[in-house]
């Protein structure tokens, strides 16, 4: 029984199996468009809108950027789930900051504090009433 003196050589369809070129999958895309599409769709809660829509701007940059230097596919999805993370976040912020405006504004002071002075249920629906004629006026 003879062994050979060298290991075999490796061929050329051995190094193809290990350098296909085949990248790996580009798990920022992913999340960016999943958490864009939540953002969207999620919008008129805090959470949803400002949180998941910053979170799916931040891993659709990280995933165009691996898309765009080679390292990672689907660059298209990641800027996709960029873009819809912003729609989210601006959305978000627009209720956000009219939520804030209502809160601020002197008739909901008004309403507040009739509603907290009204001993029965007719006297908070005179409140409501008059809060909606302030509003509307």
């Amino acid at each position: 029984m003879s062994y050979p003196e060298h290991p075999p050589a490796r061929t050329d369809a051995m190094n193809a199996q290990h350098d296909t070129g085949v990248r790996r999958g580009n798990g920022m895309a992913v999340a960016a468009l999943v958490l864009g599409i939540l953002a969207v769709v999620l919008f008129w809660t805090v959470v949803g809108g400002a949180l998941l829509g910053l979170l799916a701007v931040v891993f659709g940059v990280i995933g165009a950027r691996k898309a765009r230097g080679g390292r990672a596919p689907h660059g298209a999805m990641s800027i996709v789930g960029a873009v819809l993370g912003a729609l989210g976040l601006a959305a978000s912020v627009v209720i956000i900051a009219i939520g804030a405006s209502i809160l601020n504004s002197d008739e909901f002071k008004d309403f507040d504090d009739c509603v907290r002075h009204a001993d029965t249920q007719s006297e908070r629906d005179a409140c409501a009433e008059d809060f909606n004629r302030d509003v509307n006026d």
